[in-house]
């Protein structure tokens, strides 16, 4: 955990946010400034900085990623229909906090 590390807060609880999904090894959750009717972020628990800084050992976390917003597109409701996954890469690409993360947007008519 980077003890500056807004993400790193919010996946050991230290930040009290209610959580859509927790497991081992990550936690979902609203993002706060939402882009579409769903908006959610699911974060590592162990803190990696950005895509930038992924290493091959790392797949097993990117795949838990995917599935896990899978799996929540499906309980909100928005899989049949269609829902965008993406991450921001360093300021350039819009990533604001520094603590990978990847979006799941959709849920529009």
């Amino acid at each position: 955990m980077e003890s500056d590390c807004l993400f790193c807060k919010i996946a050991s609880g230290e930040i009290n946010t209610q959580f859509l999904m927790e497991t081992d090894d990550l936690v979902a959750f609203k993002d706060i400034n939402p882009l579409a009717p769903v908006h959610v972020l699911f974060v590592p628990k162990r803190h990696i900085r950005s895509v930038n800084d992924l290493t091959e050992d790392d797949g097993p976390v990117l795949s838990k990623l995917i599935f896990a917003a899978k799996e929540m597109a499906r309980q909100m409701g928005i899989s049949a229909t269609g829902y965008r996954l993406f991450f921001n890469v360093e300021k350039g690409g819009g990533q604001e906090v520094f603590h990978l993360h990847m979006h799941m947007i959709g849920g529009w008519e």
